[in-house]
């Protein structure tokens, strides 16, 4: 059995990943979440998952979700350099080494051309905080994979490629489902060893161009 945490469990991408993983054989997964009553009831019936309840800035219950964890997959957002911080102090603590972070496209400055361009002006700041997040990751000594989702749709598809700042391949297209990045996601959780050490970015194939092919609708 592998055992998984997942941390922020109700993000919009999280929770498809929640439940594929829910419907695999061999994997016991621990959902952490803020609020106990936005998790669907579907996953707290799930014979393989257990809930906790807590704050991600709050040692003492990461310190609960990582323990005893195979890997542990983070999607949050708020104060995501204090849970970045927090979270590896406690991952160290407990001797558990693999972590998958959810960041953002662009906050290497990574994206090309005209999209990167607009994309750094329409995030800005959110890029800053993501990317001091990203730091306090790359900087530990965990076994980490940052995962640079481009701009995000609710397709319901799982096409995705992936790009590599170990190998220097800058960022393609434009955007992706959250269900693709979740199945990326989870082909890491079932291969630990994919993509370790890397910030890899996510993006659905054919997207390329100046903006998001769902914002031109």
């Amino acid at each position: 059995m592998t055992n998984v945490a997942v941390i922020g469990a109700t993000s919009r991408i999280a929770l498809w990943a929640d439940r594929m993983l829910a419907n695999k054989d061999g994997i016991n997964l621990t959902l952490f979440v803020h609020h106990i009553s936005k998790l669907p009831q579907d996953l707290k019936d799930a014979s393989n998952v257990t809930v906790i309840e807590g704050d991600a800035t709050n040692a003492d219950d990461i310190a609960k979700a990582v323990a005893g964890q195979d890997v542990v997959y983070a999607s949050l957002a708020g104060k995501v350099i204090d849970q970045a911080h927090v979270l590896v102090e406690q991952m160290d603590k407990a001797g558990v080494k693999r972590l998958i972070w959810t960041s953002s496209l662009g906050i290497d400055d990574e994206v090309p051309g005209e999209f990167g361009r607009w994309n750094k002006a329409y995030l800005g700041d959110y890029l800053t905080t993501y990317h001091a997040a990203a730091q306090v990751i790359q900087k530990s000594d965990l076994d980490y994979t940052i995962v640079r989702p481009a701009w995000l749709t609710d397709e319901d598809n799982t096409e995705f490629e992936t790009t590599s700042e170990n190998r220097n391949e800058p960022f393609k297209g434009t955007q992706v489902s959250r269900k693709a990045t979740a199945a990326y996601i989870v082909s890491v959780i079932e291969d630990p060893s994919k993509d370790v050490r890397d910030s890899i970015g996510v993006n659905q194939p054919g997207t390329d161009g100046d903006r998001p092919p769902f914002l031109k609708k």
